[in-house]
C-alpha cells in the first residue's frame, strides 16, 4: 500500500458511454475509497438553475446523506474536500473533461496528495451505439467523429500526465474483472479486497453517469426501488430490469449497429478503433 500524507485522486478519462460508472462503482466499493461519479457536477449541488438530475445523487435523490450535506465554492482542493467529507483517503472522479483533470489533479499535489489517471477505452463500435441508441436524433457521423476525438485528446492527457497512471479495456473489466481490479489497486496504492467485486451490494452516492449501472445498484441499495431518483428510459428499460445485478460483458451493439451505422464507422474509425476493437 501506498500511503499520501493527502487524499488519492484517480481521474477517468476517455469516451463516454465506455463503463466508467461501472469502473468507477468497482474502485469505489474498496473500504477506503469513494466514488462520487462525475465530480464535474459538484459544481451544481444547490444550483436550482440546474436541472435536478444535474445536481443531486442519482441513487438517492435530493435527501442524498452524502450529497445534501456538502458545499464547494469552486476554489478548494475538491477530492480533498470531498475526503474529508466521506473520510475516505481516495476519490475516485470520472469527469473526462482533460481540463477539470488537469486542474484536479494539480490541486491534489499541492495540498500533498497523490494524482492517478486511469485511461478507459472500449470497442468504438460499442460505444457509438450506445450514443445512437441515447440521441436517435443526432448525427451518425457526428457521434462518430466525437469518439474518435475524445480518444485522442485523451490520448494526449495520458501520455503528458506525469503521475501514475494504467490503460484498462472495458471488455477486460467486464469478463477479468478480478485482476484487472488488482492492477488498478496496485497502481492506486490500495490493497485489493474481494468485496470490490460485488459493487451494487456497496452503498453508492453518484454524481451524472450511466443511469442504467446506477439502476442495478438502486436495485439493491434501497428498500424499494420505486424510492430510487434514477430512471430507466424505454430504450434501455428491458434490458437493465432483467440484469443478474453482476458484473457482465454488454455486447448489444452486435445486434443493435445497423449494418449501414457499421459501415460509416469502419470508414471513418477503423484506424482508431484498431486499439480498442474486441473480437471476444
Amino acid at each position: 500500500m501506498v500511503i499520501s500524507t493527502g487524499p488519492v485522486s484517480v481521474m477517468i478519462c476517455g469516451a463516454g458511454h465506455s463503463g466508467s460508472t461501472l469502473l468507477g462503482m468497482i474502485l469505489g466499493s474498496h473500504s477506503r475509497a469513494f466514488y462520487m461519479g462525475e465530480g464535474g457536477k459538484a459544481r451544481y449541488l444547490g444550483d436550482e438553475k440546474k436541472p435536478l438530475r444535474k445536481r443531486v445523487c442519482k441513487i438517492c435523490g435530493e435527501d442524498c446523506p452524502v450529497w445534501s450535506g456538502f458545499e464547494w465554492d469552486g476554489t478548494a482542493p475538491l477530492h480533498a474536500a470531498a475526503s474529508a467529507h466521506v473520510g475516505k483517503p481516495v476519490i475516485i472522479d470520472s469527469t473526462k473533461d482533460e481540463a477539470w483533470i488537469q486542474a484536479r489533479a494539480e490541486e491534489t499535489l499541492s495540498v500533498g496528495g497523490r494524482a492517478v489517471l486511469i485511461l478507459l477505452g472500449r470497442d468504438g463500435r460499442a460505444v457509438v451505439n450506445s450514443r445512437i441508441r441515447k440521441y436517435p436524433d443526432r448525427d451518425p457521423e457526428g457521434q462518430i467523429q466525437d469518439w474518435v476525438d475524445k480518444m485522442t485528446t485523451s490520448e494526449a492527457l495520458f501520455e503528458a500526465f506525469e503521475g501514475p497512471k494504467i490503460r484498462i479495456r472495458y471488455e477486460d473489466l467486464a469478463t477479468s474483472t478480478e485482476s484487472v481490479a488488482r492492477a488498478l489497486c496496485a497502481v492506486i496504492g490500495l490493497d485489493y479486497e474481494p468485496g470490490m467485486l460485488r459493487f451494487a451490494e456497496t452503498e453508492q452516492h453518484v454524481l451524472g453517469g450511466n443511469s442504467g449501472t446506477q439502476f442495478i445498484v438502486a436495485r439493491e441499495q434501497l428498500k424499494d426501488p420505486e424510492d430510487a431518483f434514477v430512471s430507466l428510459n424505454e430504450r434501455t428499460r428491458g434490458y437493465y430490469e432483467n440484469h443478474s445485478g453482476d458484473i457482465e460483458l454488454d455486447l448489444r451493439w452486435r445486434e443493435e449497429l445497423s449494418s449501414a451505422h457499421l459501415a460509416l464507422f469502419e470508414k471513418m474509425a477503423s484506424t482508431a478503433n484498431a486499439a480498442f476493437k474486441w473480437e471476444g
